[in-house]
Formats: structure tokens, C-alpha cells, sequence
């Protein structure tokens, strides 16, 4: 509902003389001590915004993530253990995390700067009698604003005199035409900017003619302004940010309630509470995956790149992500489904057949043949496009022009006087206004009363309404000579034939839009254009369901009733900017990952909501300001293979994280075991952080590896539950591999201290290596190749434990070369953990989708 609807005043439905005596002003304007009283009380016309915050509070505001907390709270620890190195390279990743989000944010905040500098910098007005050039920052409601053709209305009026015109209000509406306004009164069912002909909105601009209008809201009060504020409001976390936030309490949890655990059972087991915590702090530092921040930033960094390629420029890097997951798309049918560009469809006579002389007629009647006109009508420019392909030039030829009467928006026509061997007037305009100058029309080469055929030409203008199409109509007469020719003249005429315009569909829509399907991506489509037209766009790109859903049905509806509808609904039809915005937060709310594809200022609150904001390169600049991703080519099809990208880097970040929760998972529960069964620590704490750091090279490589094809065909999203029993299930099967390794080393390799250490360090690597080859894939391992780095990582990394278990470096960290057959013993029982990982991965997956 717009503020409009809730003042007690409705402007658009009183007389000029009551508007003017409610605001207390006149058509002279207010005197200049009433509007600086005025301007004192009520505050500038300039757009001010809530919740602006800081650079410095969004900088500190990026700490309070869990996932950040945990890394902190890691690299004080391992300072705290002496590995300098290790905090060193956590803090890195810290600092690089927190400064990505932090530009993320402050650009967004930037979208709402962006947007007051759009309201008009001075105002023409009328004080005291007389017009005066003021700063649009000093208007107030009562002001008396001059418009004339070009300039930008500075605030929301109530027109009280025009003279032709015409106010382009793309920027609010979306609607590409000029809109006709006038002075007069209207009575309106309910409110919608775009049906209220005497009011005047600011950020629009005068497209034609000229006005004069009250101003009865100013600054964040104007409808421009509410947008504004709709952009202000705070805004949903998107679904990949809150599976981060719930991932990182999940984890914190863990890492908090194991830590202590292990440290008060040692403790109390062997009563040695330093040498517990420090065993209990290098286990949280283990368990912390400090490089989820890093792969994340190397997966979205390297599909970015990609994307660009395809002409698709990521803004905000975690869009990636987020543009993998959605499983609706929002989007506006110009540009995006047509070509966005007005076309000469067909030409006919009253009979129904093509006759060029149709085509002739509109030729000649044109706006592009005025040498004083100013204002070029994309109906006509369409008219010389069609001839020029065609090659139809040649039915100007011969023809002169003695005199014409322009388009004006009072009218809704223009007509010329042509002369060749015979002088003749030519209308073309709107259906009903040169119906009204009509009265005859011409049939097989007969002319006939109008009012015979009446009925049936209005069925046809309806017809082709109905699908979409713009429909003008060319009526003629002759003439004897031309003398005083003026719109007067545009009477008695003979209506000979229509001309019918549409916004081609896009060759590759119904394509795109079956290829989103395929990928499990619905789509819906938001347009304020007329019922008629949406629908019969979505029948042409193959919507299965027509419903047509209203913006006023939506104004009727409580959020928790729009909940309920929005799934019934694939087309919505005359929605303004909250509408949308409240079409996206009833689908958020419902669990769906939305991406809403816009390009005006109407769409930029809903652009921002979403979990992912779509625009193009062509677009204001504050709807490419509040979108994630820009579009340099507007084709719904460039976005396919951003979505598998999006879904490559999802299920890479997958594979990390269930390989480290899982290994680190059961290393805890085989610590606490063996602490039960040895009267040393199984692991010293510089072989714990030695361990988790060697083996983060090949986690690392995994943000470059393969996906299968399969993963890739629908949207994946987070889920903690799913995550936590993957955990639980591969956690413990690797504990229980653990607890076969120490039965071997106990009881066959009778290990001593040292042995044992460093044989648990060598089967831990090896299980946490094979299990991210497990993980990797859904299929059998032979199936899917992984990437070359990847593999090659791997095995520079069991080079490089093997160095630290056979070298003088085993000194450093307290280790005891193997022996051969206890080498072998347990290289042998982390390949059974493999092969039994393997199948038990095919039974987890069978009954679990993640």
C-alpha cells in the first residue's frame, strides 16, 4: 500500500481549488517567509535515510561472525602453544575474510547515496507571483513547480494546469512510453503510481509539454523516497550466509563442549592439567577449519573469472554461491524475454489483408518526416525500421508533405496533408480517438457507414490487445486544397486500416526458460504491464500455469496469507516496487533461494532482498548498485552457466567441509579412547598442529577440483542436520579405523611412546587423504577424475610427512622412524578404511540427499 492511500486527503480525486486550499497555498505560490517558516519545520527535500551506518561499526561488525570468532579464538590459542607460524597464517585468513565483507557491505550502502543524488538539483517554482529558480532542496509542500520539456520533477506534485504533457516515469513504474498526464480530477479504484494521470512523481522527467503542480510530498515522503527507504530496510541474510552463521555455531558447539571434555577427562584421568589443556587447546585448533574462509574466497574468486568470460560480472563474490542455489527466478519479460524494442508486427485492411497502402499512409504520417518535431513517437520509429528492412522506401517516393498537425497527448493523434497527383489528409493514432473522427470505413473498395462495422473493429482492437500488441489506427480523406490546416480539420474521415506493434519475444526464451526448469529452477515473472499481455507472454514461453496474481490482490493479502498464495501464482501482472519486494520476502520466507533480475529504480529493493540481485549493464545506476551480478548481455540464458558455477563452488565448499569435520570429529572420540587405554597423550600437541597443517594442502586443492554433472542438475542448500549425521557417520567409522590401528600398534608392534605417536600421525594422514577422495564424488571413485592438482597435492604432501617421520626432522617434533612392517601394517588398514569408506558412502548417499 502506498503512503498515499493512508493520508486523509487523497489528492488525486479533489478539485485543484480544494488541493490548493488544504496545503494552504494559491496558484501565485507561497509567499517566500511561508516557505522558509515551512522549510524550518518540515526539514529540506532531500532524501535522508535510517540505519546509515559507519564504515568503522560495518569493519567492526564483521567480527561477530562465528565462524570468525573461532579462527580468532584458534590463532590466540596457537600463539598461546608457541606455533607462530600457525597464527600467523590464521590471522591472514582473518584479515582477508573480514576485508572482503566489509566492501561487500559498504558498497551496498552506497546504493542508498546513490539514490538521493538522483532528485533534481534546482526547481523552477512560483513565490509571491512570481517564477523563481530555487534548489530542489528548498522546496516544500505548497510550492507552486514550473515544468517544461527535459527537466526532472523535484518532488511528488498534484498537476493543476497542463499543456501536452507527457512524463516518462521509467525510473519508478517501469514503463517505457511516455505517460499522458492532466489536471482534471480523477476517481481511481485504488491507488497505483502508475494509473494516476494529475500527479507528477519525483526523479521522473517531462517527456513533452509543459505543467504546472502543487508540491504535497517532499523528500523521503515522495514516492521516489519510499523506495529509498524500502532500500534502507534491513535486509535478510541470504541463504548462503545464514548455512555459514548456523555452520559456525554448529561447529563453535562442537569445538567448545569436546575441548572441554577431553581436557577434564585427561585432567582428572592422569592429573596432569597442564599438559591436558594444552593437549585439550591444540585439539580446538585442529578441530577449527581455518581455511573454510580462504577456499571459499579461491572457489567464488576462480568462478567469478569464469562467469566474466561469459559476460556475467560478479559484484559481490558470496552471489556466486548463492546464484548456484536458487531454485526461483524472478524476472521482468522487457528485455529479459523480448528484445526490448518496439516492432511493426502487421499491417492490414478492414478485410484483414496485408495492403500496402496501409503501410504507405503510416509512412507518410509520421513524426521522423516533421522537420519541427520534438518529440519522436518509438511507434513510428519502428514504422521506417520495418521499411528500410523490408525495402519499401520507394512508397515515399513522389509524395509531398504540404502541412501537418503533431502528435499531442490531448488528441492521441497526428495528421498530415500529402499531395502527389491528388491531395489527401492522413490520421494515425489511438484506436478510440481516430475512431471518434470517423465516419466511414473503407471495405473491398467500397465505403460504408462506420457504424455498420463498428462492433466488429472494436473485437479486433480487443483481440489483439489481449495478446500483448499495440494497435493504431490510419483513416483518410481527400481533400480540394489545403488552406489554415489545423487538428480542427481531423473530421469526417474514412477509417482504412490498423497497424499492430509488439515487443518480439527473444528466439532463445522459451529455451532459457525450459533449461532453468531442467535445472530445477522455477520461474515467475513480475511485470507492471496489464493482465492480458503477461499472460500471454507466459503462454508463448510455455508457463504451464496462467494465473495471473494482481499487485492490488497482493495489497489485500497479510504476509502470512501471501505466504500461502505465492506458490499458486507464476505471474504476477501491475506490481510496483513494494509489491515485488513483498513477492520476494514471501518466497524467502518459505524456505526458496530467489534471484530477482531488474534493471530500474522500481526493482532496486527488491534487487537488494533477494538472495541474489540480477541486473545489466544498461540499467540505472541504482538498480546496478544494489544487484550482485551484472548482466553486459540482457539473455536469461548467460545466467545457466553462471548457475553451474555457482553449484561447482557449493559442492567444492561441501567436500571441504565434510572432510574436515569428519576427520577431526573422529580423531576426538579416538583421543579419548586412547587416553582411556595409554598412560601417555597419543598425539603431542606440535605433531596435532604439524598434522592439520600439512594435510590442509590438498584440503586446499579441492577448491579446484571437478564436480560431477549430476550434482550440477539441482540446486543443493544447507543443511546443519544433514551435515551433522554425515559427521557422526563418517567420524566414528574413522574412529573405529583408529581404534584398529592402535590394537595394532599396542598389542603387535608392542610401540613404545614415540612409535605409537608417530604411527597414529601417519595413519591419520593417510585416512584424512583417502577420505577427501571419498568425498569428492557421489560415484564410485573410479568413476570421476579428480583435478590434477588435487592428486598431485596429495602426494607431494605424503612426500612431505614422510620426510618429517624419516629425516633429521623427526627430532623437531618428536618422532620415531617406522619400522617397515609397522609401516606397511598401517598403510594397509587405512586401505580397508578406504575400501570400506567407499562402499559406505554409496549406502549413506542412498538415503541421504545433501
Amino acid at each position: 500500500m502506498s503512503h498515499l492511500q493512508k493520508t486523509q486527503l487523497q489528492f488525486w480525486e479533489e478539485k485543484k481549488g480544494v488541493v490548493l486550499s488544504s496545503l494552504k497555498t494559491s496558484a501565485t505560490g507561497l509567499s517566500d517567509s511561508e516557505a522558509y517558516q515551512r522549510l524550518k519545520v518540515h526539514g529540506p527535500n532531500l532524501i535522508s535515510t535510517n540505519g546509515h551506518k559507519a564504515p568503522l561499526l560495518i569493519f567492526l561488525s564483521q567480527f561477530f561472525n562465528p565462524l570468525v570468532l573461532i579462527l580468532v579464538v584458534a590463532s590466540l590459542v596457537s600463539g598461546f602453544l608457541g606455533d607462530w607460524i600457525a597464527t600467523s597464517i590464521i590471522l591472514l585468513i582473518v584479515i582477508s575474510s573480514v576485508a572482503i565483507s566489509f566492501w561487500q557491505e559498504y558498497r551496498s550502502e552506497k546504493t542508498i547515496e546513490l539514490l538521493k543524488k538522483k532528485v533534481a538539483l534546482r526547481a523552477e517554482v512560483i513565490r509571491g507571483g512570481k517564477n523563481k529558480i530555487i534548489p530542489a532542496a528548498d522546496l516544500v509542500v505548497g510550492d507552486i513547480v514550473v515544468l517544461s520539456l527535459g527537466k526532472v520533477v523535484p518532488a511528488d506534485l498534484r498537476l493543476i494546469e497542463t499543456d501536452g504533457l507527457a512524463i516518462n516515469e521509467a525510473l519508478l513504474t517501469g514503463e517505457s512510453f511516455p505517460v499522458e498526464k492532466k489536471s482534471q480530477e480523477q476517481t481511481v479504484k485504488d491507488y497505483l503510481p502508475q494509473a494516476m494521470d494529475n500527479l507528477a512523481f519525483a526523479g521522473t522527467f517531462v517527456a513533452q509539454g509543459s505543467g504546472r503542480g502543487v508540491v504535497i510530498y517532499v523528500g523521503k515522503d515522495t514516492e521516489f523516497g519510499r523506495t529509498a527507504k524500502l532500500l534502507a530496510a534491513k535486509t535478510c541474510p541470504t541463504q548462503f550466509q545464514k548455512g555459514i552463521n548456523d555452520f559456525g555455531i554448529f561447529l563453535s558447539k562442537i569445538i567448545i563442549l569436546f575441548s572441554l571434555a577431553i581436557f577434564l577427562f585427561l585432567a582428572l584421568w592422569r592429573g596432569d592439567w597442564l599438559g591436558s589443556l594444552l593437549f585439550s587447546l591444540s585439539i580446538a585448533v585442529g578441530i577449527s577449519p581455518e581455511l573454510l574462509p580462504i577456499i571459499i574466497t579461491i572457489n567464488l574468486s576462480r568462478a567469478a573469472r569464469v562467469m566474466s568470460q561469459n559476460k556475467v560480472i560478479v559484484k559481490k563474490l558470496p552471489a556466486v554461491e548463492n546464484l548456484g542455489n536458487i531454485d526461483i527466478l524472478c524476472t521482468d519479460k522487457t528485455g529479459t524475454l523480448t528484445e526490448g524494442r518496439i516492432v511493426l508486427k502487421d499491417y492490414f485492411d478492414l478485410s484483414g489483408h496485408q495492403d500496402e497502402t496501409i503501410l504507405r499512409f503510416s509512412a507518410l504520417c509520421n513524426s521522423l518526416n516533421l522537420k519541427r518535431n520534438h518529440f519522436s513517437n518509438p511507434l513510428d520509429q519502428a514504422i521506417f525500421d520495418y521499411l528500410k528492412d523490408s525495402k519499401k522506401m520507394k512508397l515515399l517516393s513522389e509524395v509531398k508533405i504540404l502541412a501537418s498537425a503533431p502528435f499531442d497527448f490531448q488528441r492521441r493523434r497526428m495528421s498530415v496533408v500529402a499531395k502527389n497527383s491528388e491531395i489527401f489528409m492522413i490520421a494515425k493514432g489511438a484506436s478510440e480517438e481516430v475512431l471518434d473522427i470517423c465516419k466511414k470505413v473503407e471495405i473491398g473498395g467500397r465505403r460504408e457507414d462506420i457504424s455498420r462495422h463498428l462492433k466488429k473493429i472494436k473485437q479486433t482492437i480487443i483481440d489483439q490487445e489481449k495478446q500483448g500488441f499495440k494497435v493504431l489506427l490510419i483513416a483518410t480523406k481527400k481533400l480540394s486544397e489545403v488552406v489554415g490546416f489545423s487538428p480542427k480539420d481531423e473530421k469526417d474521415m474514412t477509417l482504412v486500416g490498423m497497424l499492430v506493434f509488439f515487443d518480439p519475444l527473444k528466439k532463445t526464451a522459451a529455451r532459457s526458460l525450459e533449461m532453468f526448469r531442467e535445472m530445477g529452477v522455477a520461474v515467475k515473472l513480475i511485470t507492471g504491464d496489464s493482465v492480458e499481455s503477461a499472460r500471454f507472454l507466459a503462454k508463448q514461453t510455455g508457463f504451464a500455469n496462467h494465473e495471473v496474481c494482481l499487485g492490488l490482490q497482493i495489497d489485500k493479502m497479510t504476509s502470512d496469507e501471501l505466504k500461502v498464495a505465492i506458490g499458486d501464482y507464476d505471474i504476477f501482472a501491475k506490481t510496483s516496487p513494494e509489491h515485488k519486494l513483498k513477492i520476494v520476502e514471501a518466497l524467502k520466507a518459505t524456505g526458496h533461494n530467489v534471484a530477482f533480475m531488474g534493471d530500474g529504480v522500481n526493482d532496486s529493493p527488491a534487487l537488494r532482498l533477494a538472495d541474489v540481485g540480477i541486473s545489466v549493464d544498461g540499467a540505472t545506476d541504482i538498480a546496478k548498485e544494489s544487484a550482485d551480478i551484472i548482466l553486459l548481455k540482457k539473455n536469461l540464458r548467460v545466467l545457466i552457466e553462471g548457475i553451474k558455477e555457482g553449484r561447482r563452488t557449493f559442492g567444492n565448499t561441501l567436500k571441504y567441509i565434510f572432510c574436515t569435520i569428519s576427520s577431526n570429529y573422529g580423531n576426538m572420540f579416538s583421543v579419548v579412547g586412547a587416553a582411556i587405554f595409554l598412560p601417555f597423550i597419543p598425539m603431542l600437541p606440535v605433531q596435532i598442529l604439524l598434522l592439520n597443517f600439512l594435510s590442509d594442502f590438498p584440503m586446499l586443492a579441492i577448491s579446484a577440483d571437478t564436480v560431477d554433472d549430476e550434482y550440477l542438475k539441482k540446486p543443493k542448500t544447507w543443511d546443519i542436520k544433514k551435515i551433522r549425521r554425515f559427521m557422526n557417520y563418517f567420524g566414528l567409522l574413522s574412529s573405529f579405523f583408529d581404534f584398529i590401528a592402535f590394537a595394532f600398534l599396542i598389542f603387535i608392534a608392542k610401540a613404545s611412546m614415540p612409535m605409537f605417536q608417530s604411527g597414529w600421525f601417519w595413519q591419520s594422514f593417510l585416512t584424512e587423504v583417502v577420505l577427501i577422495f571419498i568425498v569428492r564424488t557421489r560415484q564410485w571413485f573410479w568413476q570421476s577424475r579428480p583435478a590434477r592438482i588435487l592428486f598431485f597435492s596429495s602426494v607431494a604432501t605424503a612426500v612431505a610427512v614422510l620426510a618429517a617421520l624419516y629425516t633429521p626432522l623427526s627430532k623437531l617434533f618428536g618422532f620415531q622412524a617406522l619400522p617397515a612392517g609397522v609401516f606397511i601394517g598401517l598403510t594397509l588398514i587405512s586401505l580397508v578404511y578406504f575400501i570400506v569408506a567407499e562402499v559406505a558412502k554409496k549406502w549413506f548417499y542412498r538415503y541421504n540427499e545433501i
